[in-house]
């Protein structure tokens, strides 16, 4: 049973620990310390919604439906290149009144909106389809009886780490606190977003 935790949490680590859509989107709020913790949690949940669907099965049953993954690559392509254009407007804005770091109780963006865009970068991003509901499916499915040991750690890596970020990317305010370093960190969100956009509809 711990093998086989320990095994889950290795694996999900290494699948999580990328520059992704996510972890900017997480890493972005957390260096605001504007609902860090929210976002984080959202993320979080959803991988382990994912990781206990894949692990009961449903990977094998998206696999004879390969058109869902289709739908989901390109709505989470349109997605992410609009989330591009939106960094990139913010890293040109000719002030950067809209860029430093916010308080904890400042209302700069509503929860609503920042949960969904969350969400939406989560769920509309295939490549979370791919590493948890199959690879990690795929995976557990190896360790027999103990593939729900294996399930839980992998949950407990999405937790550490989401959380891990939202909370370290606190300490880097100090190094974000002016408005060209926001623009430069908007700029390289737009850049990664774009690519990610892009790498998602291109032949495989």
């Amino acid at each position: 049973m711990l093998p086989s935790a320990i095994a889950g949490l290795g694996l999900g680590l290494s699948l999580i620990i990328a520059i992704g859509a996510q972890n900017l989107f997480v890493l972005r709020q957390g260096v605001r310390r504007e609902y860090a913790l929210t976002v984080a949690a959202v993320c979080a949940v959803s991988d382990a919604i994912l990781i206990v669907l894949g692990v009961s099965g449903l990977g094998l049953v998206l696999h004879t439906a390969p058109w869902a993954i289709d739908v989901v690559r390109w709505a989470g392509a349109l997605f992410l290149a609009g989330y591009a254009v939106l960094a990139a407007r913010r890293a040109m804005r000719p002030t950067g009144s809209a860029l430093t770091v916010v308080a904890e109780t400042a209302t700069a963006t509503t929860a609503a909106a920042v949960i969904l865009t969350c969400l939406a970068l989560t769920w509309l991003n295939p490549h979370v389809y791919l590493d948890t509901v199959f690879l990690l499916g795929s995976v557990a499915s190896t360790h027999g009886d103990a593939r729900w040991w294996f399930a839980a750690g992998a949950v407990v890596a999405s937790f550490l780490w989401f959380f891990g970020l939202a909370l370290g990317a606190r300490w880097l305010g100090g190094w974000l606190a002016t408005p060209r370093a926001w623009r430069i960190l908007d700029g390289v969100i737009a850049v990664v977003m774009l690519a990610l956009a892009v790498s998602l509809v291109l032949p495989r």
